[in-house]
């Protein structure tokens, strides 16, 4: 397993990428401000191309933590984290949805094996917390991907498709994103097992939305990750 030299954590980046979000983005953005945490926070949040009143809401928001910026054109969420990584400076990195899924709150679990194990990757693990509303085919569909994930890079992972990921910077740094949309999943998580670094999983909890409810994903960004954890296996490039 592959380890970097300690340094002194001072400040988390939060990435949320952001696209057709009115009703939920500025509640979320209250929660992430609000978490205490031993490190400072940034929060690069990326409009990318929304069509309602996101941008509005985004421009009231008055915080010197937050910073905003905007896609003309809906690019995908792996395009918006792509932009949202260039602005990052934190010596941590996480990512954020901008729905409400995903409790703020819970950074603090994942930032325990960060601070305290020396780990270097930590993801959230949905299935080892109190997942709820999660579908039967979205269910299925992350373990599956999961266990694939686990068999082409030897690494028993049992939710690689959440959306929350921890870095130490210095993991991704060297990494190129080339993933348009939801396939940044298992396209960062390829290539951090590839450089040999180890991801960590702790349990988290998961309020899971439906379709008409604003949810994106769908079935068909399954194959898309299925594909990208194939291509990404034996592709040189990092």
């Amino acid at each position: 397993m592959r380890t970097l030299p300690p340094i002194e954590y001072k400040t988390l980046t939060v990435l949320m990428p952001v696209f057709n979000e009115q009703a939920t983005v500025k509640e979320i953005i209250a929660r992430c401000l609000l978490v205490e945490l031993p490190v400072e926070i940034q929060l690069v949040i990326v409009d990318d191309g929304s069509s309602d009143e996101t941008a509005k809401v985004l421009a009231t928001i008055g915080d010197s933590r937050v910073r905003v910026l905007t896609h003309r054109a809906n690019r995908g969420k792996g395009a918006a984290l792509r932009t949202g990584l260039a602005a990052a400076t934190g010596d941590l990195v996480i990512v954020q949805d901008a729905d409400l899924e995903y409790n703020p709150e819970d950074w603090r679990v994942l930032l325990g094996p960060v601070l305290h194990d020396g780990a270097v990757a930590v993801y959230g693990n949905r299935f080892a917390g109190s997942d709820r509303n999660m579908s039967g085919l979205h269910r299925f569909g992350n373990r599956f991907l999961s266990l694939v994930t686990s068999v082409l890079y030897a690494k028993r992972l049992n939710d690689m498709e959440t959306c929350y990921k921890l870095f130490d910077r210095r993991v991704i740094e060297p990494v190129t994103v080339v993933s348009n949309r939801f396939d940044f999943e298992p396209e960062i998580t390829a290539k951090v097992l590839r450089q040999g670094y180890d991801i960590v999983e702790v349990p988290i909890s998961y309020a899971g939305r439906e379709f008409h409810e604003g949810k994106k994903i769908t079935w068909r960004d399954g194959f898309g990750a299925l594909r990208a954890l194939i291509r990404f296996r034996f592709t040189r490039s990092l």
